[in-house]
């Protein structure tokens, strides 16, 4: 027998209304179990599914229970016991066993067993003969074994035994027969034996009468109760619910079982119906789910794609703005010195008018040094004609009025040069100041520009600083989607998992309603 260690001295309670059911193939190996069952043996189902339902088995119990348990239910019968089980982490728990078997073209498919709680009193009872047993065994000696879950003795005791169980007719036959014999013995004389045999004939006959009448009204009934009782406890409603005939309390309780087994069918085959339309309903909702989570996933993804681009947009659109900025403030301080320049210019073009009067008038003092220096030539020619006329007197006074008309003639070739210098200036200045004129209309002309430049990177900044406005409310718009996306996500596996998880309490309902057969 399967050992299964450690173990402990601590009971586990559960609530007395638990139902603890599974279901094993004819080897025992575990195909269903319910929650409850689940949370008392303290496994999950997927570590009892496909298991040995000796996965359970406490060291405590004697063989001899699970020998009876299986003879009984391997020849289609119910077994009922209290049996101690062992949890998961070595502690116990007391269950009222109710095992039956499913059969299937009169042999057994497959064993359901439905676990109750059991009062004290049960227990007790229950650890006495498991001690009695464990004795027993240890003894090397059989007083006494179990028998589909009763106790049964050998020897002397098993014949006394045999009497209780004897059935109704057997009974009430064995009851007639002794009470023939004891009248028949009892008036026994030589003179009347043939009156004797012909009454005790009239009792016989009266008594094969009762035991008829009692057949037909009770056991009979009874039996076919028994009958349909048997096939709902081994999930058997394929048996046709016979009507039962007259009006005794036996009667109408095969009555009331016959309508039991029919409502038994129909509420089953209602129910199955239905499951398989709840299959149905959440398997396509399980797929829908699954399709809307990876079509949700894909978003999430897009708009995380999305929020990725947006941030590299605004980074881009901040870097602008700063290069907008940085422009603007080298265009404000272009329009500054160009603003100079002009400035500057201007008061280039009023120095050259003021050259340019200026020759004016040193063109006038050079007309008054050439006037000076003809008059001047003038009175020399005229005081070189004076001294020839005075001779030799007048020697030295030519040689002055000689020089004095040389030097008359310097000045007035240097005063001609003077002029052309100033012409030249003046021709020069005049092309100064028309250059002058050109550079400051040139220079109006960028002023006006790089003003126009400002106002336009003015309005780029402006527009900038609007577009990053605008850019941050795309990104909390799309951070505030892509969080809504999650959520959905969220939710969309969550009902993908409830979706899932009906769908396989479904199976496992579905399954738990396998074990009742209907007609076809």
């Amino acid at each position: 027998m399967r050992q299964n260690l450690p173990v402990t001295d601590v009971e586990y309670d559960y609530p007395d209304h638990e139902l603890l059911m599974s279901t094993t193939d004819t080897k025992g190996t575990i195909t269903h179990c319910n929650e409850a069952f689940c949370r008392t043996a303290g496994f999950s189902v997927d570590d009892l599914i496909g298991q040995p339902h000796n996965i359970i088995r406490h060291p405590d119990m004697p063989a001899e229970a699970f020998r009876d348990m299986w003879a009984t239910v391997g020849h289609g019968r119910s077994w009922t016991g209290i049996v101690k089980n062992r949890r998961s982490n070595g502690d116990y728990y007391w269950v009222r066993a109710n095992v039956a078997p499913i059969m299937e073209n009169g042999k057994p498919t497959a064993y359901m067993s439905v676990r109750t709680k059991p009062t004290a009193e049960e227990v007790q009872a229950a650890q006495a003969l498991h001690a009695a047993l464990h004795a027993q065994q240890a003894a090397g000696r059989r007083d006494f074994y179990l028998h589909r879950g009763a106790v049964r003795y050998t020897g002397v005791r098993n014949w006394l035994g045999k009497l209780h169980r004897l059935s109704l007719t057997q009974r009430l036959a064995l009851m007639l027969a002794g009470w023939l014999g004891l009248a028949w013995l009892s008036g026994l004389r030589a003179d009347t034996v043939g009156t004797q045999a012909w009454q005790l004939g009239l009792l016989a006959s009266a008594a094969g009468v009762i035991l008829i009448y009692v057949h037909k009204v009770f056991t009979r009934p009874l039996a076919e109760a028994n009958r349909q009782a048997h096939s709902i406890m081994i999930c058997d409603l394929t048996r046709p619910a016979a009507l039962s005939q007259g009006r005794s309390a036996i009667a109408r309780q095969n009555e009331q079982l016959r309508q039991v087994l029919l409502n038994l069918r129909a509420v089953i085959g209602d129910a199955r119906v239905e499951i398989g339309e709840v299959g149905k309903v959440s398997s396509s909702l399980a797929q829908d789910a699954g399709r809307l989570s990876r079509r949700t996933e894909a978003q999430a993804s897009n708009l995380q794609e999305t929020a990725a681009s947006m941030e590299q947009v605004s980074a881009m659109v901040a870097q602008s703005m700063e290069s907008v900025r940085s422009v603007l403030d080298g265009s404000q301080r272009s329009a500054q010195l160009a603003g100079a320049g002009g400035l500057a210019i201007a008061q280039v073009g009023t120095a050259m008018q003021n050259i340019e009067q200026s020759s004016g008038q040193m063109r006038q003092f050079v007309e008054v040094i050439e006037g000076i220096a003809a008059q001047t030539n003038i009175l020399s020619l005229n005081a070189g004609v004076e001294a020839a006329r005075a001779g030799e007197q007048g020697k030295g006074f030519a040689i002055v009025a000689s020089e004095v008309r040389a030097l008359a003639q310097r000045s007035a070739a240097a005063a001609r040069q003077i002029r052309a210098l100033i012409e030249l200036s003046g021709e020069q200045v005049d092309q100064g100041v028309r250059s002058v004129a050109e550079v400051q209309r040139a220079i109006g002309q960028v002023v006006a520009s790089v003003s126009d430049v400002n106002q336009l990177m003015a309005e780029l900044d402006l527009a900038t600083r609007e577009q990053t406005i605008g850019i941050e409310q795309v990104n909390r718009a799309v951070s505030e989607l892509d969080r809504l996306t999650q959520q959905n996500a969220a939710m969309v596996d969550a009902t993908a998992a409830s979706a899932e998880n009906l769908t396989q309490n479904t199976g496992v309902l579905d399954r738990t309603l396998a074990v009742f057969r209907l007609p076809a």
